[in-house]
């Protein structure tokens, strides 16, 4: 009889196309956290130049163009350009991760429940980096 069902734990069960296609769809969903990082970090680090630009309407006209000089853009042009960065980072090992699983499922070699490195380390980045947007915000207050 050919139309027997694998017995479970078979190999086989990882060449069903549903696990490919569950791996391609965590593969986007990272692609889609990488890309909303390096657009939320583009937006806190242009929010600096829209704060220096503000505060240039509010003094004088006079001295505007001494103004222009000595206000800097604050920490969020290096938290938006770390975010940036880490988004960048997201979506190569996001990339690297893919190829790596679906090689692993091509021959066999695939272990289910094993956690995900990356998701650990965005996780704890972007934790660290909410502790310490809270510690700047209650700092300037």
């Amino acid at each position: 009889m050919t139309d027997q069902k694998p017995a479970a734990g078979d190999a086989s069960k990882e060449r069903d196309p549903r696990v490919y296609f569950a791996a391609e769809r965590t593969f986007l969903a990272w692609i889609r956290t990488g890309l909303a990082l390096m657009g939320f970090g583009f937006v806190v680090a242009r929010f600096g130049l829209f704060l220096r630009e503000l505060s240039m309407r509010q003094s004088q006209p006079s001295q505007m163009a001494s103004h222009a000089s000595s206000h800097t853009t604050g920490p969020s042009l290096w938290l938006g350009t770390a975010l940036v960065i880490v988004g960048v980072i997201v979506n190569v090992s996001a990339a690297l991760t893919h190829l790596r699983e679906v090689k692993e499922l091509a021959s066999g070699t695939w272990i289910a429940g094993r956690p995900s490195k990356t998701a650990v380390a965005v996780a704890l980045l972007l934790a660290a980096a909410g502790v310490g947007l809270a510690v700047y915000l209650i700092w300037v207050r």
